[in-house]
């Protein structure tokens, strides 16, 4: 007999309400633009693109209590919950076309309840530029997309941990930060607190990424559900240039690869946020193509048959 193909259902979240900078809102079109429907194809996979979520427009408003946009940020997060879990409820592998990485909430807080619900290990691999950390009292500008970790560590707002299953939505245990490289300075200090694993640029430098990723791996059981969380900052600039908080002095583009690849190995891969993609800060759609063809070698895209 043979296997069925997995079949990967795309979520359109277009929301920039947790961002600073416009424009990120746009990303789920970029991507489908460049052909991320099409690359999955070629991997094997059927694709249902369930479109987009329809939402709270933008509002700006000052932060109140600490926190910028909330009760939009809210219920988008309401909105992507529900969606990731009818994907998973239909046996289909979610993957969220963000929009900021404020929404990860949401689709984690639909992960983990349905791991809890099919009693099976969640691990999360953060790819980003930044650790997200913030609460409301260490945040420089409230914005929702330097917070979404630690509120799903149980530190953010009632209103949005009440879309939770549990709180917290995730231990720090079940967490790791791959190529951290800006940090606040109060951030800092809830890390160290939190005890959260950070695999920032300069031990990159210094072990190599195929050291640090195979240590973040290992620390998942084998038969666990991976949930990846790709901001588009966690790629040089230079590479990926489409993202409202660009960091220099990130990976390569081969050390990118290699991160797809060898989660590609492991196999566990069960639910995706692609997010940060801001195309009115790119160039000719570079950031959306580079995502997409990430999204290939985490499928099983490979330069030799293995």
């Amino acid at each position: 007999m043979t296997t069925p193909p997995r079949t990967a259902r795309l979520i359109g979240a277009p929301s920039d309400l947790g961002a600073g900078t416009r424009g990120a809102s746009m990303g789920p079109q970029a991507l489908r633009v460049a052909g991320l429907a099409q690359a999955l194809h070629a991997q094997g996979l059927v694709v249902h693109d369930a479109g987009d979520l329809a939402g709270p427009a933008h509002a700006a408003t000052a932060p109140r209590q600490g926190w910028r946009n909330l009760a939009e940020v809210v219920e988008w997060n309401r909105l992507v919950r529900d969606a990731t879990a009818g994907a998973l409820h239909a046996g289909e592998l979610p993957i969220l076309l963000g929009g900021d990485h404020s929404l990860a909430f949401g689709s984690i807080a639909a992960v983990a309840a349905h791991c809890a619900a099919t009693q099976r290990a969640l691990h999360v691999i953060w790819l980003d530029a930044h650790a997200d950390f913030n609460t409301a009292q260490s945040s420089p500008s409230g914005n929702l997309h330097g917070m979404p970790l630690a509120c799903l560590c149980g530190m953010g707002p009632a209103e949005l941990l009440a879309l939770g299953a549990a709180c917290p939505v995730l231990q720090p245990r079940q967490v790791r930060l791959v190529g951290v490289r800006s940090v606040d300075d109060a951030e800092r200090m809830l890390l160290r607190q939190h005890a959260l694993r950070v695999h920032d640029m300069r031990e990159i430098d210094e072990r190599g990424m195929r050291q640090v990723m195979l240590e973040a791996l290992d620390a998942a059981p084998r038969d666990s559900h991976l949930h990846l969380s790709l901001d588009v900052d966690f790629l040089d600039p230079d590479t990926a240039p489409g993202v409202g908080t660009t960091v220099r002095g990130g990976p390569t583009w081969r050390e990118a690869q290699l991160c797809m690849e060898m989660l590609a190995d492991r196999g566990c891969v069960a639910s995706i946020d692609l997010v940060e993609l801001n195309p009115a800060l790119d160039l000719r759609n570079r950031s959306a193509e580079a995502l997409v063809e990430l999204l290939r070698s985490l499928f099983g895209r490979s330069i030799l048959l293995r």
